[in-house]
């Protein structure tokens, strides 16, 4: 496809933008609701606890201990990231860059976490741990389609 054709096409998919008035820009938000990030916080703290629940029934205390561990590595360093995108950015570049560093912070609070885990949990199991932190690291999947799947259906104008 030569430069002229992804010119033309690009074109007529710009000529059939249309905005939309106020009541499309509600329905729209009404079939596309946000996902609520305490929302994601709390399913994350059932899934850790769910977790290292059922590592304690099936392995004992130890398994259960490293599961609840690998949540919480998972688990803390979101609520730090939340809680430092909590505050409103002045411009659309400084909003980026907080994202970027506070997403960096995450993944260091992550990694320190786990590095530490040997020294932090006794008799430490690693495939639990393991198990713990993939489960609870999922549950943004599942809080992403549970929030979509109770969103209240409307009617299109």
């Amino acid at each position: 496809m030569d430069q002229w054709t992804q010119d033309s096409e690009f074109e007529a998919q710009q000529s059939q933008f249309k905005p939309l008035n106020a009541q499309e820009a509600q329905a729209w938000r009404q079939r596309n609701p946000q996902l609520s990030v305490g929302r994601l916080i709390a399913s994350q703290c059932v899934v850790t606890l769910l977790v290292a629940l059922v590592a304690w029934l099936i392995a004992g205390a130890a398994a259960g201990r490293s599961a609840g561990y690998g949540g919480l590595a998972i688990l803390l360093p979101t609520v730090v990231f939340a809680r430092a995108l909590g505050r409103q950015a002045t411009h659309a570049g400084a909003a980026i860059a907080r994202l970027f560093g506070w997403e960096l912070v995450k993944l260091v609070l992550c990694i320190a976490m786990l590095a530490a885990a040997p020294r932090l949990v006794s008799d430490l199991n690693w495939l639990a741990l393991l198990a713990g932190l993939v489960l609870v690291m999922k549950t943004y999947w599942l809080a992403l389609f549970t929030g979509r799947a109770s969103a209240p259906k409307t009617t299109d104008i």
